[in-house]
């Protein structure tokens, strides 16, 4: 069975400087993912040419020692986000590379390497070449056939994935193309598959650009390498380097380097921050150039509605609606960075955002007058809760002038009233009495108004639903709208339509899955 050794290390590198440098135009020109490079293809060929050169100069012993000498010039070299992002690939193969380096080996290196580039990057996106990797990853877990034949499986699937990237990333559906950092690591899969099997033929991809991105300079990529720096300050540093601006990215390469990559309007403190820590070297800033994204073909957008959401159900049901969203994990709130990637993933100057909760609303608000927004006009509207949302959604008309659309849904989301169902996690004393664990809690408006004893039955809560609505519904209402937690019963949604439909019929009612952790129900009236 063929294994990899020092000759095949070398010549996988050669061809992946061969295959990036042919492809590298096309690469660039389908760069539109607002916060990436504004030279992927270059970055990448710029990153693999250094670790080749590194390699070239030494004289490994085995191809683990190979592949280690290769990972520490990938980070050394890396350039950009993405080039950062593939020196990762690379010495996440490095870290697993011992014993025979064959089939198992690989799939598994793969594994480790989604593992560490991930690790890298402070806010990983959906659509990009991480998504990419992580396919790759899924696909040839626990694969035991030969070197080739899952250096193929890996290279087939990230085609595959490849032409779903402008499913998951608005910017690039908008553009009608797949993402360049993602085809970059096609090619550098597809060039290992060519030396293990002696075949240098790449498939083809459709890359077409139907127009060319406005260009805005208003930030610098600011990178250098960090040493000397300790593990755990590691965490400390990406959230320091996030609040300063987007596209963060610390990548060690095994040895105790890191490679610091930020996008950002304020060099010294960027370079201050890994000063505080270690020390900086080789240190490089180059104007930022990113490109705003664009609108389909021939119709350009100039606005678009965003939402900052908690619960994933609840954020697919929004982006099946077309509406870019930032799914935030219970009980947390997104960082800056997090919130101004989702702005630049936008379209249009004016950029009009939909937080689900007091806490999201004050970080949307807090990225708002970010530096690294732009200059778009960005407008936050209040929501106390995710049926807000829906109401000023349900109302948003992009035929209106913006601030005449603005203002309607801000409307709306006021008028909503809400309601929602908890189930009590210990004991304690409310307005209306004292509520034991495991009781129903009925909340309007952030006023408990009801408490149900245990259990929190299908029954018990559809007859604690109809006493909160029938109290909303007392000052007025023609919509409600329902949507259920994880914590909710299957066929509660149901029933409760049933129950309104009996003691309410002139009240339209839509239901939906949140999948919200901490309430059974919310309910909104307008």
């Amino acid at each position: 069975m063929r294994v990899l050794d020092t000759a095949t290390v070398s010549a996988w590198a050669t061809g992946c400087v061969h295959s990036l440098a042919s492809l590298r135009p096309a690469i660039n020109e389908i760069n539109v993912y607002p916060v990436a490079d504004s030279d992927t293809g270059s970055n990448m060929l710029f990153t693999m040419t250094g670790a080749a050169a590194e390699l070239k100069n030494a004289e490994p012993e085995t191809a683990a020692d190979a592949l280690k000498i290769l990972a520490r010039g990938a980070v050394a070299s890396a350039k950009g986000n993405s080039g950062v992002i593939l020196s990762q690939v690379v010495r996440g193969l490095a870290d697993r590379a011992e014993g025979d380096l064959d089939g198992e080996w690989l799939a598994k290196a793969l594994e480790h390497a989604d593992e560490v580039a991930t690790g890298a990057v402070s806010r990983p996106v959906a659509g990009t070449i991480l998504t990419v990797l992580h396919a790759v990853a899924l696909a040839v877990r626990g694969d035991t056939r030969s070197l080739a034949d899952v250096a193929q499986e890996a290279a087939k699937e990230a085609a595959h994935a490849l032409e779903k990237t402008p499913l998951q990333l608005p910017a690039l559906a908008k553009a009608g193309v797949v993402d360049a950092g993602a085809r970059g690591l096609v090619a550098v899969l597809d060039a290992l598959v060519g030396v293990l099997t002696g075949t240098r033929t790449q498939p083809e991809h459709a890359l077409e650009v139907h127009a060319t991105p406005e260009e805005l300079a208003y930030a610098w990529e600011v990178m250098y390498l960090l040493d000397g720096v300790d593990e755990t300050s590691l965490p400390t540093l990406r959230k320091e380097l996030s609040g300063l601006g987007d596209s963060v990215t610390v990548a060690g390469d095994g040895s105790g380097s890191h490679a610091v990559h930020v996008h950002c309007a304020d060099i010294g403190a960027a370079i201050e921050a890994g000063l505080a820590l270690g020390r900086p070297r080789r240190i490089r800033v180059e104007p930022l150039l990113t490109p705003t994204p664009i609108g389909l073909a021939t119709t350009p957008i100039d606005r678009t509605v965003v939402a900052v959401v908690h619960g994933g159900e609840l954020a697919e049901l929004l982006r099946a609606e077309s509406i870019p969203v930032l799914a935030v994990a219970d009980g947390e709130t997104p960082s800056v960075e997090d919130v101004i990637g989702l702005l630049n993933e936008a379209a249009g100057r004016h950029v009009t955002v939909l937080p689900g909760s007091v806490a999201l609303t004050a970080a949307a608000d807090a990225a708002a007058g970010h530096t690294m927004a732009g200059d778009r006009d960005v407008v936050v509207i209040p929501c106390v809760s995710p049926v807000q949302v829906l109401a000023a959604l349900a109302v948003h008309d992009a035929g209106r002038r913006t601030n005449d659309d603005v203002v309607a849904m801000a409307e709306a989301a006021a008028a909503t009233r809400r309601g929602e169902l908890r189930i009590a996690q210990e004991e304690s004393l409310t307005w209306v009495g004292r509520a034991q664990s495991g009781d129903v809690v009925g909340l309007v408006d952030d006023e408990v108004v009801l408490i149900e004893p245990a259990p929190a039955s299908e029954t018990n809560l559809v007859a604690a639903a109809m006493k909160v609505l029938n109290r909303m519904l007392a000052l007025g209402g023609e919509l409600v709208t329902v949507l259920s937690g994880d914590a909710a019963p299957p066929g509660v949604a149901e029933e409760l339509a049933e129950q309104l439909r009996v003691e309410h019929p002139e009240v339209e009612l839509t239901s939906y899955a949140g999948g919200q952790a901490e309430a059974v129900l919310l309910m909104g009236v307008e």
